[in-house]
């Protein structure tokens, strides 16, 4: 008779089954406590286990299971950023690399060079660019574009255009054109167009963007290699903050070929032109609402969007206060007491607001401005009225000119905000000048939100440009994490250190808290078990690195569900 050969394995051995093991790390759990654990197990696309070394390994250990000893390295949740706009940023370099738009000689040297490939009589349009980032710290004129005369040319600083004297002409803008309604003219000292137009660009004619579109399997290339971008940056998770017709359509298609890389929430941005009902027949005739998509993992809509005031780095952020002196040059105005731009009249924003939130709809709106808070902390306090606001984690957007009273009253509805760090690096130096020392004092104010009880979430508004850190507003999560701790300036100065954040509470922006935003803090935005494997391991010790490290910090693996979507292990 033949003898068996019985090996007895160990009982936790034969119950263990895990796929994969990271030991020997910092695990960065971002749990209530915060706790710091040594090992987290992945089962399928799950966590099993999260602690000391030799106890995960002893539980969790099979004999399939990969075991990866990460070396001390820190490892943290997957990271969310709660504010790009991804199919306009893949597209904005899929045909062609854009230089740096820095100077006003960077901005003519484009032009130059658009001119040379540009057929004679076609627009050139210079990209999304800030006064507030040229290093002559003014908008642009007619003047600085006039390098051209046989192309119109646009340059886009986004709710303001400033046109070359070809484009003027092609467009019959004499010193006799009257105003468009809401928008203006600007005129030089003689009374003559300079160029700039203030929410006016619809008097632009014969402006061609057509045959710059991409086709749909373009687009498809271009917003999955972003999204493939965004997870090699350490992004697990993105809310994409303006989409609508055929964005939706690319982002479906994607999913349905199964070539979305990214967990993807989708804000709907409607126009608010019309009646407040001819809004909310047009937002019913989406079809959807907060919380529903194809998955409602992978993809799904978050909050319905409308754009209340304009931009602060063009002047056009409805604020509480005129921009003053420095505004002149820096933004072009020429009306000493310009507050900026407010779309939308306060009872049409909140009876839209009311017929949203009556379809199901998480609430928000482009708000800069400090007088544009203070209309929609109105709005949010007549619903609130209505039947409490805070169930629907409806939130601020941007909401840069923060005061003591607004954050108050946020505070006190169960308002979070949706904030972006990248402004006060890129464009603290130029707002300083216009707001000066006390108007700066509650900007980007993240330790008096964390002080009342808000609920921030990280993000970076990226929008143009495929570069990580060059990008037009940068979605290197790292780099939002270095301002919210550091507040330095891109001249290195500390603004307003008042309002600094530790490393934890940063880091909780930019995981947990931008889950919640999502609602989906059940499942991800911290390493816990049963909650989804999205990690990252990275490459310094985020918690202990020198201070201005943090913006240097490279993943060295993204897990994405415990597969590894970008780097290795």
């Amino acid at each position: 008779m033949r003898r068996l050969l019985v090996i007895a394995l160990p009982a936790a051995l034969l119950g263990a089954d895990s796929d994969l093991i990271l030991h020997n790390g910092r695990i960065l759990t971002v749990d209530g406590r915060f706790t710091i654990a040594e090992a987290v197990a992945v089962k399928g696309n799950r966590i099993t286990a999260v602690g000391a070394s030799r106890a995960v390994l002893d539980a969790e250990r099979g004999p399939k299971t990969r075991v990866v000893d990460v070396g001390g390295k820190s490892v943290l949740p997957g990271l969310i950023d709660s504010h790009v706009h991804a199919l306009g940023a893949g597209e904005s370099e899929f045909r062609q690399t854009l230089p740096p738009l820095n100077s006003f000689s960077a901005v003519q040297q484009f032009i130059r060079d658009e001119a040379r490939r540009t057929p004679k009589g076609q627009w050139i349009v210079v990209p999304r660019t800030f006064p507030t980032r040229l290093a002559e710290m003014r908008m642009p004129t007619r003047e600085v574009l006039d390098v051209t005369t046989d192309h119109p040319v646009m340059f886009d600083a986004s709710y303001v255009w400033v046109v070359n004297s070809t484009a003027l002409r092609l467009s019959g803008i004499t010193r006799d054109t009257p105003n468009p309604r809401g928008g203006e003219i600007v005129k030089d000292p003689h009374g003559e167009p300079n160029g700039i137009l203030r929410n006016a660009g619809s008097l632009l004619k014969r402006l061609d963007t057509d045959r710059s579109l991409l086709q749909p399997a373009e687009k498809q290339a271009a917003l999955e290699q972003q999204l493939r971008r965004y997870v090699a940056a350490g992004l697990t998770a993105i809310s994409d903050r303006a989409v609508s017709g055929d964005d939706i359509t690319v982002y479906r298609e994607l999913f349905a070929k199964k070539r979305l890389p990214i967990r993807a929430v989708l804000t709907l941005r409607l126009g608010a032109s019309g009646t407040p009902e001819s809004v909310i027949e047009r937002l019913q005739a989406s079809g959807v609402r907060t919380g529903e998509g194809p998955d409602a993992e992978w993809l799904k809509f978050g909050a319905f969007k409308v754009t209340l005031d304009g931009g602060m780095t063009i002047g056009t952020a409805y604020q509480r206060a005129p921009y003053g002196e420095f505004g002149r040059q820096l933004y072009g105005m020429t009306n000493p007491d310009d507050r900026g731009q407010r779309f939308i009249e306060p009872d049409k924003l909140f009876r839209i607001f009311e017929g949203a939130r009556a379809g199901g709809w998480q609430l928000t709106a482009h708000s800069q401005g400090g007088g544009a808070i203070d209309t929609m902390l109105d709005a949010f306090e007549r619903l609130d009225k209505l039947k409490p606001i805070a169930p629907t984690r409806s939130h601020l957007m941007h909401a840069s000119f923060q005061h003591p009273d607004a954050i108050a009253r946020a505070a006190k509805l169960g308002i979070s905000a949706d904030v972006q760090a990248a402004w006060l690096y890129f464009d603290g130096l130029a707002l300083e000048k216009v707001f000066q020392t006390t108007g700066m004092r509650y900007f980007f104010p993240l330790r008096s939100y964390l002080k009342a009880g808000i609920i921030v979430a990280g993000g970076s508004d990226h929008m143009i440009g495929h570069d990580k850190n060059r990008a037009v507003n940068p979605y290197n999560p790292f780099h939002g994490l270095w301002v919210s701790v550091a507040r330095k300036t891109t001249r290195g100065d500390v603004l307003v250190p008042e309002e600094k954040v530790t490393r934890e509470e940063a880091l909780r922006m930019y995981t947990i808290w931008a889950a919640w935003m999502q609602f989906a803090e059940k499942s991800r935005g911290s390493i816990e078990t049963g909650k989804l494997a999205n990690l990252v391991v990275i490459d310094r010790d985020y918690l202990a690195c020198p201070e201005d490290e943090i913006r240097l910090i490279e993943p060295v693996a993204v897990l994405l569900d415990g597969r590894i979507a970008s780097g290795k292990l």
